[in-house]
């Protein structure tokens, strides 16, 4: 890039990708903004754990109707209440740990700032039931974090699988996605595009 010159945009840097050039053409411009709120943020990742995209849909739209999703109200939450949104009981203990730690860090988006990715996932796998996939949801779509690349993404293996045509591993995955670098936020967003029908 020469001296005064436009910045490329994500977009225009992933389209010239042999192999991601294609769903950037067909999707057009993706964005990747922060969250306005980061626990209510965590608190969704949490609920799409392990369950499919339309069953987290429904346990959200239901617990997001019957609660306040603060960490104060989440502390003081009734269990059973939880688990009459459908939460279980386990994802149910994980929204409140995750309140509690937002209550006594007083976690918000100026916590993170400082820190890199990497530090940001090692903070809040701290936290019980937030593993790394929770974590780097939370990097990318509470924080717009742009170079994260969520390998334990079913969604992403998939679309990795569809635009490469082949069958990688994790390894082999996160080598071929270093030619996304910085943008590999961007390129996941599109990966999940590739397989969304």
């Amino acid at each position: 890039m020469t001296d005064g010159a436009t910045p490329e945009s994500p977009t225009d840097a992933l389209a010239d990708d042999p192999h991601l050039g294609p769903v950037v053409a067909e999707h057009g411009p993706v964005t990747l903004e922060p969250a306005d709120d980061l626990y209510e943020r965590l608190v969704v990742s949490l609920v799409r754990q392990q369950v499919s995209m339309d069953a987290a849909a429904a346990i959200r739209e239901r617990l997001f109707d019957a609660h306040e999703i603060t960490p104060a109200t989440m502390c003081d939450a009734d269990p059973a209440d939880l688990h009459a949104v459908g939460l279980s009981e386990a994802k149910a203990e994980y929204v409140v740990h995750a309140a509690r730690a937002f209550e006594q860090r007083g976690y918000d988006h100026d916590s993170f700032a400082g820190m890199d990715d990497e530090r940001v996932v090692a903070e809040l796998t701290e936290i019980r039931g937030v593993g790394p996939w929770t974590a780097k949801m939370v990097l990318m779509f509470g924080l717009g974090r742009e170079d994260v690349f969520p390998v334990e993404d079913l969604g992403i293996r998939k679309g990795m699988a569809a635009v490469f045509d082949a069958d990688l591993t994790r390894g082999e995955m996160r080598e071929r996605a270093t030619a996304w670098r910085p943008y590999r936020s961007y390129a996941s967003l599109y990966l999940w595009r590739a397989v969304e029908a």
